[in-house]
């Protein structure tokens, strides 16, 4: 059976720094995919994962048991892929990250207009603050309630809320023009 996050991390704290290995397995790639649907870049993905979890570590001890490891960890994620994103100023392509439109045997019309919604919702992706396009990613993406949303990106959670909202305006215009 395998150990918890509060038993691995009570591990480490006891002295056991090879227990971490544990923390790294079970969310690298969850990290790695909020990571990438913020940058768009693999590589900053991968450089995401590595400095997040070292940075998780180091601060173990500010860790406050109470919140969940994973979502601690995700928002130190969210905060140095925004960094990442603003120091390159740029909003790259998530094309392949959108969902699949179309139904399991399309026909031809049908996979065409799925094609060119996918590319509008690229292009309006690319058209999002920083602050909408991580609070869409982490709602709609990752799933995430708008409380872990705000935690996620240290806004109040009305901010969060209005964030995914203007999202979702913004990317049905796109989308459905």
């Amino acid at each position: 059976m395998q150990a918890s996050d509060a038993e691995l991390i009570g591990q480490i704290r006891a002295g056991d720094k090879s227990a971490y290995q544990g923390l790294v397995e079970r969310h690298s790639r969850s990290v790695f995919r909020l990571a990438y649907r913020i940058t768009g870049n693999e590589g900053d993905s991968e450089d995401v994962v590595q400095e997040s979890l070292l940075r998780a570590y180091r601060n173990l001890d500010r860790f406050d048991e109470r919140a969940s490891f994973g979502t601690w960890l995700q928002r130190i994620a969210a905060n140095y892929s925004l960094d990442l994103v603003r120091k390159r100023k740029h909003v790259a392509d998530v094309g392949g990250e959108l969902p699949d439109l179309a139904d399991p045997a399309p026909r031809p019309d049908r996979l065409l207009a799925s094609v060119r919604i996918r590319e509008r919702l690229a292009i309006g992706m690319q058209t999002l603050s920083v602050q909408e396009r991580s609070a869409f990613v982490l709602r709609h993406f990752e799933g995430q309630s708008i409380p872990e949303i705000s935690l996620a990106l240290e806004i109040g959670e009305s901010a969060a809320k209005h964030s995914v909202f203007r999202a979702v305006e913004k990317l049905r215009r796109y989308a459905f023009e």
